[in-house]
């Protein structure tokens, strides 16, 4: 009986003891949370080294991972999954708020990519707007991301470059694969496809894109090595780029162009209406039904569209909205350019414009250089205008990407809400802030949320109003303009992959509602079709905010500050729209 109650008393002791390492274990993995996020940056870097390069980390600068192989998303599946079961150890209730914040964002990061490889979305590696081969192009320009500083940094090329023809040969690999399980994309995609891989095959390689890096050669290499260069540089082109991408051409035009569909949504394909719900996740970071964005969308242009009415009123137009949109597309007082640069140079007057009247709205600033370039000629057909972000370490600006296809049809109607919303305020403060703030790990200070992000810069669009830069009524329809795109872009984009609508109603649908022609209207809807999901984050995350401003003006009355609200908004860098929620209402408190 005795030595039944010591045995009894020594198990408990025992479990006691087991229960208490399991909690010191716990917490000093919540203490060790930072070396977890720091592991997972670095293998993370190793894993994507041309994202490492645009992030201005140069130390994979020559490597090149084929991340659309079976082998790398086998790979893949298991990092992300070990780096669950890592943060499912730590104990979330020993975290202070930044902390938490990190461990939500990261658990949800490993969810939502564990969820994505499990659709063959490798099968499509590449459509006519994102594409590895357009981006290979910028890096390989000598004005990319990609350094061409030292002669190292020329070899690195080489070494990448070298890595694409394995690249191509499992594109189109997959795309085989893609034909057989019904995975394939929209004839109009690939007929937008081909010419842009034809414009990078020349007859004479001092003409190639991939040339550029050789004319922009420092002057500190000696002339031996600048011969060298040169040599290798014209060998590649001979023997890597021009024969790669003829391979590229010739299977799409005589093979998967004869194979490709002619129906335009995700809905058509296998499981293509799961995979649409997944990118709406994706994109918005809701649990938004297809159904309900797509209501959201019909309220919000209804809403915009009594708005162009009455500047349609204001500026004494007597006919209907539609002839308006025509009598303004052929107004030429409205498109006052003759060149590109002109173009460029009125950007940069507009930036002059507003930087004093910033300083109400905004206490803090990037410290990211900044510049406007044209878009690059081949790929500025297919292009919408786009902010490419700057290095962490401030040697890169960030890039404000302006494609110009005929100067003299350039409208300047929209170039004010253009710039708010792609380069200051928009995309260029929150990123660069972001990435700025050393008080977020890597991974955060490098982390994309389309609600967050577009929906950041459309509401920076909504500061114009603040700054007074829409009291001439035409720019203010431009506002309007670009407000009504993205209230169009939740009808289309749930129409065609989800309802069935083809890609011909949706320009249809689009050109009856707002101020374009047929030709972007056309780009604009086969962008949607390129990436489904994408175009809803603009106006669900832009809705988001300015719900969260108006409540908080309505709550704090003469308490509310505008450059408080805007600090708080961007300090934490990209989140998902609830943790903004939440986080707005701690503020709110303080």
């Amino acid at each position: 009986m005795h030595l039944n109650k010591l045995i009894v008393v020594v198990s408990f002791l025992f479990l006691l003891s087991c229960n208490n390492n399991i909690v010191q274990k716990k917490q000093a993995s919540g203490k060790n949370l930072d070396t977890l996020l720091e592991n997972y940056w670095q293998e993370r870097m190793q894993l994507f080294p041309i994202e490492a390069t645009g992030y201005g980390d140069n130390r994979y600068n020559d490597k090149m991972t084929i991340t659309i192989s079976e082998q790398f998303r086998d790979s893949l599946g298991k990092f992300y999954a070990k780096y669950l079961s890592e943060i499912n150890e730590i104990d979330s209730t020993k975290l202070n708020k930044n902390d938490l914040i990190s461990y939500r964002l990261f658990k949800y990061e490993m969810n939502a990519s564990i969820e994505g490889l499990q659709f063959p979305s490798h099968y499509l590696p590449i459509n006519q707007f994102w594409a590895f081969t357009l981006d290979l192009p910028q890096l390989g320009s000598g004005t990319g991301n990609q350094p061409f500083k030292t002669v190292e940094d020329y070899h690195n090329w080489l070494k990448r470059m070298s890595v694409f023809p394995q690249w191509v040969d499992t594109a189109i690999f997959n795309m085989r694969k893609g034909i057989a399980a019904g995975w394939v994309l929209p004839k109009s995609l690939v007929l937008k496809m081909l010419p842009q891989i034809k414009n990078v095959i020349v007859t004479n390689t001092n003409t190639s894109i991939f040339y550029g890096p050789i004319k922009l050669m420092p002057s500190t290499f000696s002339k031996e090595e600048k011969e060298k260069l040169n040599t290798a540089y014209c060998n590649a082109i001979d023997s890597i780029v021009n024969p790669s991408y003829t391979k590229l051409y010739q299977f799409l035009q005589n093979e998967y162009l004869p194979k490709a569909r002619a129906t335009s949504g995700l809905g058509d394909l296998p499981n293509g209406k799961e995979y649409y719900k997944y990118c709406i996740r994706l994109w918005t970071t809701t649990n938004l039904t297809p159904d309900s964005i797509f209501e959201i969308g019909k309220s919000e242009v209804a809403r915009i569209e009594a708005e162009m009415n009455k500047v349609k009123e204001q500026v004494g137009y007597k006919g209907d909205l539609l002839s308006f949109f025509k009598y303004l597309d052929g107004n030429k007082k409205l498109c006052p350019f003759t060149t590109p640069q002109q173009i460029i140079d009125s950007f940069w007057g507009i930036k002059k414009q507003e930087e004093p009247l910033l300083i109400k709205l905004f206490n803090d600033t990037p410290k990211t250089k900044f510049t406007i370039r044209q878009t690059e000629a081949f790929r500025a057909a297919s292009a919408s205008a786009e902010y490419n972000q700057g290095s962490e370490d401030g040697s890169r600006p960030g890039i404000f990407y302006v494609p110009v296809l005929d100067a003299k049809k350039y409208s300047a109607i929209e170039m004010t809400t253009l710039f708010l919303h792609e380069a200051i305020p928009g995309h260029h403060y929150q990123v660069s802030l972001q990435q700025e703030n050393k008080a977020l790990p890597k991974f955060r200070r490098f982390l994309w949320y389309g609600a967050y992000g577009e929906g950041w810069a459309h509401y920076s669009e909504t500061l114009g109003n603040d700054m007074g830069l829409y009291k001439d009524p035409y720019q203010y329809f431009g506002h309007l303009s670009d407000g009504i795109l993205r209230a169009v872009r939740l009808v289309v984009d749930v129409s065609m992959h989800y309802k069935g609508m083809s890609r011909e109603d949706a320009i249809k649908y689009m050109m009856a509602h707002e101020l374009i022609s047929e030709q972007d209207a056309t780009a604009e809807i086969e962008r949607y079709m390129a990436i489904p999901g994408q175009a809803l984050c603009y106006k669900i995350g832009q809705m988001a905010i300015s719900a969260e401003r108006k409540k908080y003006e309505m709550q704090l009355g003469t308490k509310f500050n505008i450059a408080s609200f805007h600090t708080e908004v961007l300090k934490d860098g990209c989140v998902p729209l609830n943790v903004l929620s939440e986080k707005m209402a701690d503020w709110a408190k303080k």
